[in-house]
């Protein structure tokens, strides 16, 4: 992709969860939140994505205040409303609902100056899914390293 810097990945959320769909959504911050997202002082930490009132919402998710900002900096981890197409949400809403996928935030990034999140449509993993992908990530380190 051209123009996109990416700010931070949940590589957590892709050791617990198989993510079978991504969309990239725009987030409303105001502008020391923007700020800080540049600066990459954000944290995926116990963040999810909801629906409510037919908007995505992003819970939970961590951006630091602003160092030079004013005394009406926003909330570290307020709500945020994720721009998404209605026919994305109404989509995403239905897979939650009737067969049990999450949404989560997987990365976020800059594109054009705007700050983007791409958010996956998740499956839960079991303890079994995540021992084979941590012996295969090791068994691909051992290979290269043979080479």
């Amino acid at each position: 992709m051209e123009n996109v810097k990416i700010v931070a990945q949940n590589k957590k959320a892709y050791h617990e969860y198989f993510i079978d769909e991504t969309y990239e959504a725009g987030v409303a911050l105001v502008g020391s939140e923007v700020k800080s997202v540049r600066g990459g002082k954000v944290s995926f930490a116990d963040s999810f994505v909801s629906i409510k009132d037919g908007e995505a919402i992003l819970e939970n998710f961590y951006i630091a205040p602003y160092e030079k900002g004013s005394f009406y900096n926003p909330e570290a981890r307020r709500d945020r409303t994720l721009l998404l197409n209605k026919r994305e949400i109404d989509r995403l809403r239905g897979a939650v609902e009737r067969k049990g996928y999450t949404i989560v935030a997987t990365k976020i990034y800059l594109k054009h100056s705007l700050v983007k999140f791409e958010i996956g449509l998740a499956r839960g993993k079991h303890n079994y899914d995540k021992r084979n992908a941590l012996k295969e990530k090791q068994l691909e380190r051992e290979a290269e390293r043979a080479m």
